[in-house]
């Protein structure tokens, strides 16, 4: 089967390697589509863990189960995280499967851009979902990223929001759900508008957000979220980010603050749009030995929180799946551009370029 190996940022191959076998308890797929997910064209994020298979934003079609299988069956299309949790230990009775050591340790294999892939038990049990008939395999690669997403808007919204009335927000079938969504009144801005930035856009547009500002370089991904429910949008290559939020906001800034670009700069730019009462969301890691200077007395008598959120669990995803079954979240919206397995190299500096695009799939064989 062929596989897109990374050696190095400038290095990827497309090799033959055997059809992995599986255990009593695994699963094998037929991959039908994976994402490229905009943290792999960090270089160094991702040429610490090389050589690897790039990918792990797989769907696809089952087609051979162990012998102690029994809640898939071959030919169901599925979705699977690349990482699974024990949900037995303190951090996932707390909810935070990413810190869980079973979550870090599993992987699907060989990875996510793979002509067929090995879901271990583990991830087969707690993190692989069945895809809805009305969900495509394209759809399927959105469902980790807007888990991602998800999952921090979570961890920002205002703590007394009772789980109940999250759960109720999420589900599309629920007649529960309020009249005012979760961010009702709120001014949410977000830094970067590369696919996570636009999925944060489409979610806060689905709770309610009271106004949502989008702030980027690129003159495509600014018109994309004015598409996709941005109320304002700020080129920071001509106009400053701050000045031009306090101007749209009369002097209020932003409730909540999405910093999506590596780096301390954007990091130091989140927090000074962040107005009294605020939350700035880290969304991306910074790049190695940047250190973050701030003065503790700004954000304490403004009442400014800062907030991370790495990743996502099996909560989050099962979550997401609904949002794209509803249509919140959909491929035909944000998939720009498909290759070819082979042309892996070509997609991989394409989501790299950060211009022209959106979500990068590499597509397989019906």
């Amino acid at each position: 089967m062929k596989v897109a190996k990374l050696y190095s940022f400038n290095d990827i191959r497309i090799e033959d390697i055997p059809v992995p076998e599986i255990g009593s308890g695994d699963a094998l797929i037929k991959t039908k589509a994976s994402g490229i997910c905009s943290g792999d064209v960090m270089p160094w994020y991702i040429e610490k863990k090389a050589p690897l298979v790039l990918g792990h934003e797989p769907a696809g079609d089952i087609v051979q189960v162990g012998d102690n299988v029994t809640s898939f069956n071959p030919g169901d299309r599925i979705f699977t995280h690349h990482h699974a949790p024990c949900l037995l230990c303190r951090y996932c009775k707390r909810g935070d499967y990413v810190q869980c050591e079973t979550w870090k340790n599993t992987k699907i294999i060989p990875g996510g851009i793979s002509e067929y892939i090995l879901i271990p038990e583990i991830n087969l049990k707690n993190d692989t979902l069945k895809l809805p008939d009305n969900v495509s395999f394209e759809d399927g690669t959105l469902v980790e990223p807007t888990a991602c997403v998800l999952k921090g808007l979570k961890r920002i919204t205002p703590p007394f929001l009772s789980m109940s009335r999250w759960l109720r927000a999420i589900d599309p079938l629920s007649k529960g759900r309020s009249k005012e969504g979760l961010l009702s009144h709120r001014t949410v801005l977000v830094i970067g508008l590369g696919v996570m930035g636009q999925l944060n856009i489409l979610i806060a547009r689905r709770f309610g957000a009271g106004r949502i500002i989008g702030a980027d370089k690129v003159p495509y991904r600014l018109m994309k979220a004015k598409e996709f429910g941005a109320n304002d949008v700020i080129d920071v290559s001509k106009e400053s980010l701050v000045d031009s939020l306090r101007s749209l906001t009369d002097g209020d800034m932003a409730d909540l603050v999405v910093v999506g670009p590596n780096s301390v700069e954007a990091m130091r730019e989140g927090i000074s749009a962040a107005g009294a009462g605020g939350t700035v969301l880290f969304f991306t890691p910074a790049k190695p030995g940047e250190k973050l200077t701030i003065d503790p007395n700004h954000l304490y008598f403004n009442d400014i929180n800062i907030v991370t959120s790495y990743s996502c669990g099996p909560s989050d995803t099962a979550e997401a799946l609904k949002l794209i079954e509803e249509g919140v979240v959909r491929a035909e919206m944000l998939v720009t551009h498909k290759f070819p397995i082979e042309k892996t190299p070509e997609a991989f500096r394409l989501v790299a370029e950060t211009k022209d695009s959106l979500k990068v799939v590499i597509m397989f064989e019906r």
